[in-house]
């Protein structure tokens, strides 16, 4: 395999670039044996090539990640969270949850065109506790840790789409959707057995340029200690358990890249509020459109005008974003589906992570912040809520 030396195109307008990614960002479900073997299977383009290019692109910059990723909402409790605090720790508070919190994702500076319900939250993240674990407790210890003034804990009650594939939605035309409504996703708990965390933990770490090999699993069984054979196998039952997502080259798609690229400028937040009892139509129809790639039912609650649908869509012009969200409000009420709110939170600064799961990284957290892990586990029926 050739290196990853500067010769080797990084950017993604390189057309053997663009096949790849138009693949691996986010077209390889479940767990994959031989990624790349696939990767090449489905881009028509030679394994040793792809290797050699997608190790040049995460040496760039313009992958910011290669993983497995595993299905979080099956094996932690988890929400997507606003936070208001002053402008004058804005800033503070996003660094703390990007660098110092494994356990919050997405981290995202949001802004509204208007003045509107929620607009004073301006700090987004996405916050997963591993099971037994408590989301509310472990919102309050960051609302103390940042000086948050509110929070409000959002749970997906359904997911409807989850996916990248920024090269792919390329050039869209407002309104191109599927024929077929979305799916609904339900998410149940999986609990996982000692042996299963440990291929877990091994499976799902990001991948360095310099392990990046067509016999991409053997160094991961020896870490979890294990033969490959045992590591495949026990990789398999988990997928076939539901609790696998996605083999991924994630792109770097906020800050410019290989040739000063941006694979996106704006990154939306769509808002709707539907009748109750229309959430799920709803989300299937939002899910149809090429452009959406996380569509979810989060309630709001008041702070955020009863909003009940809430989808993310990512593009290189403002007025075309617009095009897209005013196209799916039409096709919304084409199916007869009226909603009393809708608004666009825009995201600014932005940084993402993996959120971290595993039940021992929980509790090592815990006490090196001095806290004992024992008083952090969730009560029975607890919720996400405002605090």
């Amino acid at each position: 395999m050739a290196s990853s030396a500067s010769a080797v195109p990084a950017a993604v307008s390189d057309p053997v670039n663009s096949a790849i990614l138009a693949v691996s960002e986010d077209r390889l479900t479940g767990f994959q044996p031989d990624p790349f073997g696939e990767i090449a299977a489905r881009s028509g383009v030679d394994a040793d090539l792809v290797l050699e290019r997608v190790v040049a692109m995460l040496g760039a910059g313009t992958i910011r990640r290669v993983r497995q990723t595993v299905m979080s909402t099956n094996l932690a409790r988890g929400a997507l969270v606003a936070w208001q605090l002053s402008e004058d720790r804005l800033d503070a508070a996003f660094d703390f949850m990007f660098r110092q919190d494994p356990f919050s994702g997405h981290v995202v500076v949001r802004s509204t065109d208007a003045a509107s319900p929620g607009s004073t939250y301006r700090l987004w993240t996405t916050l997963k506790v591993p099971q037994g674990f408590s989301l509310r407790k472990h919102a309050e210890l960051l609302r103390r840790e940042v000086g948050a003034e509110r929070f409000r804990l959002m749970p997906a009650k359904l997911l409807f789409t989850l996916g990248v594939g920024h090269v792919r939605r390329r050039g869209l035309e407002p309104g191109a959707r599927a024929p077929e409504r979305g799916e609904p996703q339900h998410t149940e708990f999986v609990e996982l057995s000692a042996l299963e965390w440990r291929v877990l933990v091994s499976l799902k770490r990001e991948f360095t340029p310099d392990e990046l090999i067509r016999d991409l699993w053997r160094a991961r069984a020896a870490e979890a200690g294990v033969d490959a054979a045992t590591f495949i196998r026990v990789a398999t039952q988990l997928n076939e358990r539901g609790v696998i997502g996605r083999f991924s080259t994630f792109l770097e798609h906020v800050k410019a890249t290989a040739n000063d690229e941006r694979v996106t400028r704006y990154n939306a937040l769509f808002h709707w509020a539907v009748p109750p009892g229309r959430e799920m139509d709803a989300g299937c129809e939002v899910a149809r459109h090429y452009v959406i790639t996380h569509a979810y039912w989060r309630e709001g609650g008041p702070e955020f005008h009863d909003v009940n649908i809430m989808a993310v869509a990512h593009g290189t012009e403002k007025p075309a974003m617009l095009a897209h969200k005013a196209a799916i409000d039409e096709h919304l009420r084409e199916a007869r589906i009226e909603f009393g709110y809708t608004n666009v939170f825009w995201g600014g600064r932005s940084e993402i992570k993996p959120s971290e799961i595993a039940p021992d990284a929980y509790r090592e957290f815990c006490r090196s912040r001095g806290v004992d892990p024992e008083t952090m586990l969730a009560e029975s029926g607890e919720e996400g809520a405002s605090s």
